[in-house]
């Protein structure tokens, strides 16, 4: 085509789109929801990973870290860290802070540091802080709230009276500290070596924090500490993942937004078809009279590409704006709710990624309608209302399909898991699928069903097979629509139904850890008076890590089995003449009340499964520094939902001989009387920590509420996009509807008749999409909760059919709504204008 023609193309494009965009709004609306999705996701996504990145010495403290359970480094562990740099060593425990009057007393997240703390940034108090003292304690304003304590006043932890010398108001490694139990309270370690804290068999971790001395590579560093010493089980890290509990949290966040972004990408794709669809169904007139008067089908094929390539260009211009603000909006909104605070800067990695996925969906979506465009003679168009629309050449879908395959690669190779964003991909257009063979087989039931003798049930039922029939696109947009809602429903519900799953009816009132063993029945005493008919069950308690299976040392293993969690770490050991409450035995059998014999074991029986071990095979525990071998006498299966101690190796009762060891105790007294045992409890066992079950169940309850909250913002970009293409298929069947209202007005039908043939028709597909869109919605809503959020499968169905029905009530309404135009039509104009 000459330069002219070009200009031609050009000049009509622009003077068509004065005159309103049309369906081409839903072109826009879709691809910016899908566009600003990607960018925005894309974009958080980067700020979060760069905040860990750039912020992971102060996150971990230093540039190494060193965790012991239970124990401080050797003297040979010692001389291998301090040969790295300088060292700030710290203890970590749960302690409970009294008021010096007793009258309150409450749990708290203590750390004891050195004078070095922290190497990396700066601890900041509230202002009005006294001067760093011996024996001074700072507080969590949220703990001084609770105790309703000042500075300078005085609180009691374990043995020791401290001075309450400020309030933190920022603690530099807090969010390399992981999960607590309890606001933190901070000591030094004299006040420490005061509280008398530490005592064998106290639950306690040890940390070296280093500040390695320049030429010295941290990560290779740290890797050297953990090969060269694989007996002393310690936990090294090192800066590039200063916070791997936030590092999980980010990466399960990313994989869920993932999710939404690619199939909010799938669902504005369809809505850009049916947007230009409609737009090029309302333009038939104008391109039949620009054929009659010689313009050839690469002209008005060029005029609407324009077109839609001006229009698309600012729906994704616009989407990638909000996707770079996305971080500091959500910075602004939602920080705390967030696991690190976002790098606020701009990322044009997601940013190009976005518009490119844009502008290649918009191609293959647009191609179709525009090769209809083209392939139509003129006489065909102005008779487009009652013809079909005629099979799509193959070159038109091999561009259309290459177009969507290379969108598919950039999200796979570019996705942090390439394997999910596949998966959801495949999910995604095996829906797309599954909607279209559902739309096949209703177009051929109705084709084949008896006549019905009630006339507007036959009309709704021939509607659903005619040649015109819009069917395959409603269904495809009642499908994905419905589909969206009964996954969110599910996700939320379960949220809440998960934390409700796993307390039980009558849940303990404390968890009581470190009671001195040789405390244990003055302990009872103790509790029983503050609350007479008080419910106790204790157990023994130790810690320490499994160090060999049968004969083979785990330190010597060259890679830990999947999944095989009891392996790393240090393991809660306990042990005891009879079989705990909520474990049933699934193999093997349970020692005799009186066993004195070599120790035995019980173990959970999916742990067994993971590392290959059965009956008879032996696994050795170290306690205290000293192993203990034991042959594995029965597996278990474990009730982790009663809210008891339930431990994964329980051994025989004379196991442990001669190794001390403290209680732990579940307590449950009326409610009333909490208040009392815990004051009691904390005078007679200042070493003791009680955590509240209620409080620890509150804090997880606003974890979960936080996560669908978020979940709801992140989904409603894709069902606002689903709602969209409901509107786009509406709006592409509006000139059928039309066409049908005249003639059933000309056979003297009534707008109600009229309406309630179109609502049967809605209701129709409505009902069997409704049925489809519950399995697939709670198969994918499973999917979200069991797999990437690792939570129990515990979803609400009366809230999950409530908002199906509401879903679908919605969209019944959407549709009706949309064929308003068709009942206002006048047959005189409407038969003029066909």
């Amino acid at each position: 085509m000459s330069a002219g023609n070009i200009a031609l193309a050009w000049r009509l494009a622009l003077r068509d789109l004065r005159g309103g965009l049309g369906g081409l709004r839903l072109l826009a609306v879709c691809l910016f929801l899908g566009v600003a999705a990607i960018a925005g996701i894309g974009s958080l996504s980067s700020a979060l990973t760069g905040a860990l990145a750039t912020q992971g010495r102060e996150f971990l403290g230093g540039d190494i870290a060193v965790s012991l359970s239970q124990r401080r480094a050797t003297p040979a562990e010692h001389a291998a860290i301090a040969r790295l740099g300088t060292i700030s060593e710290s203890a970590k425990l749960n302690a409970m802070v009294a008021r010096a009057d007793g009258a309150r007393a409450t749990l708290a997240a203590l750390k004891a540091v050195d004078a070095r703390y922290p190497l990396v940034g700066k601890l900041t108090l509230a202002p009005g802080a006294l001067a760093a003292r011996p024996g001074g304690i700072a507080l969590d304003p949220a703990l001084a709230g609770r105790l309703g304590v000042r500075v300078g006043d005085t609180v009691r932890v374990g043995e020791a009276a401290l001075t309450v010398t400020g309030l933190i108001a920022d603690e530099p490694d807090e969010i390399g500290e992981g999960f607590r139990l309890a606001p933190p309270a901070m000591i030094d370690m004299s006040a420490l070596a005061a509280t008398g804290l530490i005592q064998p068999g106290s639950l306690y971790d040890w940390r070296y924090r280093i500040a390695t001395r320049p030429g010295i590579d941290a990560t290779a560093a740290a890797k050297q500490l953990t090969e060269g010493f694989r007996e002393s089980r310690w936990r090294v890290q090192d800066s590039s993942d200063g916070a791997p509990g936030a590092r999980r949290s980010i990466e399960r966040i990313g994989q869920f937004l993932t999710l939404v972004a690619l199939t909010a990408l799938v669902i504005a794709g369809i809505g850009v078809g049916n947007g230009v669809g409609a737009y090029l169904d309302g333009k038939r007139g104008a391109i039949a009279t620009l054929k009659t008067l010689g313009a050839d089908s690469r002209l008005i094929v060029r005029i609407f590409l324009i077109e839609i390539a001006l229009v698309s260009a600012a729906a994704i211009g616009l989407a990638l704006v909000l996707g770079a603000l996305v971080p500091m909006i959500v910075s602004v909104v939602a920080g705390s709710a967030l696991p690190v605070p976002p790098r606020i800067g701009l990322y044009p990695g997601p940013l190009l990624q976005a518009a490119a996925f844009g502008a290649l969906v918009a191609f293959a979506f647009a191609l179709p309608p525009l090769a209809r465009a083209r392939r139509i003679g003129a006489t065909a168009l102005f008779r487009g209302a009652v013809e079909g629309r005629g099979r799509i050449a193959a070159p038109v879908i091999a561009g259309a399909g290459g177009a969507l395959a290379a969108a598919a690669a950039l999200a796979i190779f570019t996705a942090r898991d390439p394997g999910f964003a596949a998966s959801v991909l495949g999910a995604a257009a095996g829906l797309v699928l599954l909607l279209g063979l559902l739309a096949l087989g209703i177009r051929a039931i109705a084709a084949r069903l008896p006549r019905s003798r009630r006339p507007l049930l036959r009309l709704a039922i021939a509607n659903l097979h005619a040649p015109a029939a819009q069917t395959d696109r409603l269904v495809l947009a009642l499908g994905l629509g419905l589909t969206l809602f009964v996954t969110l429903a599910v996700i939320q519900s379960n949220l809440a139904g998960a934390l409700r799953s796993t307390v039980p009816q009558r849940a303990p009132s404390f968890f009581v850890l470190d009671v001195p063993a040789d405390g244990i029945d003055r302990f009872g005493d103790i509790v029983r008076g503050a609350a007479p008919g008080a419910d106790i069950r204790a157990v023994p308690s130790l810690r320490g890590p499994v160090v060999a299976l049968n004969d083979k040392r785990v330190a010597d293993m060259k890679s830990i089995p999947e999944g095989a969690w009891i392996l790393r770490g240090d393991r809660g050991l306990t042990f005891g003449a009879d079989l705990p409450a909520g474990n049933r035995i699934t193999a093997g059998r349970w020692w005799a009340r009186d066993y004195a014999g070599p120790p035995l074991v019980s173990m959970d029986a999916e742990a067994g499964r993971l590392l290959g071990l059965k009956i008879g095979d032996s696994i050795t525990v170290s306690a205290l520094g000293v192993e203990l071998p034991a042959r594995i006498a029965s597996f278990r299966e474990i009730d982790w939902g009663t809210m008891g101690f339930n431990f994964v190796l329980i051994f025989s009762p004379h196991a442990f001989d001669g190794a001390p060891f403290n209680y732990m105790a579940t307590v449950t007294v009326p409610a009333p009387r909490e208040a009392a045992v815990n004051s009691a409890v904390t005078r007679a066992f200042p070493s003791s920590s009680l955590i509240r079950v209620g409080d620890v169940i509150a804090t997880v309850g606003a974890l979960f509420g936080q996560l669908a909250t978020a979940v709801a913002a992140a989904a409603a970009v894709a069902i606002v996009a689903g709602i969209a293409v409901l509107v786009g298929a509406v709006l592409a069947a509006r000139q059928a509807r039309v066409y049908d209202a005249v003639l059933l007005k000309l056979l003297g039908a009534t707008r109600r008749q009229i309406l309630l043939v179109q609502a049967t028709e809605y209701a129709l597909l409505a009902i069997i999409v409704a049925l489809v869109a519950l399995g697939i919605g709670a198969a994918a809503g499973w999917y979200v909760v069991t797999m990437l959020f690792e939570l129990p499968w515990a979803p609400d169905w009366g809230v999950v059919l409530a908002t199906l029905a509401i879903g679908t009530g919605v969209i019944l309404v959407i549709g009706l709504l949309g064929s308003l135009p068709a009942l206002a039509a006048r047959p005189a104009r409407a038969l003029r204008s066909l």
